[in-house]
């Protein structure tokens, strides 16, 4: 399967991530063990490649993300260039 990239990322989401996770003081170790208790088998250095854009990130993922950082997933995937 190939994945292609964005503006040179291979996600949309990976800004605003890092963004709601620094919001809630978690760091990506916290994050990670939360998103495996939700049942997606991550581990931290995946969650910093989803946050540079280096890393895919499913649908199953940003419904976990979306839970444990409290925003929505359209908010996940909206592009802003401002940030």
């Amino acid at each position: 399967m190939k994945i292609y990239n964005f503006d040179g990322k291979k996600n949309i989401c990976g800004t605003r991530v890092k963004l709601a996770r620094k919001k809630k003081k978690m760091t990506q170790e916290e994050l990670a063990a939360k998103m495996q208790i939700e049942g997606v088998l991550i581990e931290r250095n995946s969650i910093c490649k989803m946050e540079i854009g280096e890393r895919f990130v499913a649908d199953y993922e940003l419904v976990a993300l979306s839970k444990i950082l409290e925003v929505s997933i359209q908010w996940l995937l909206t592009i802003d260039q401002n940030i």
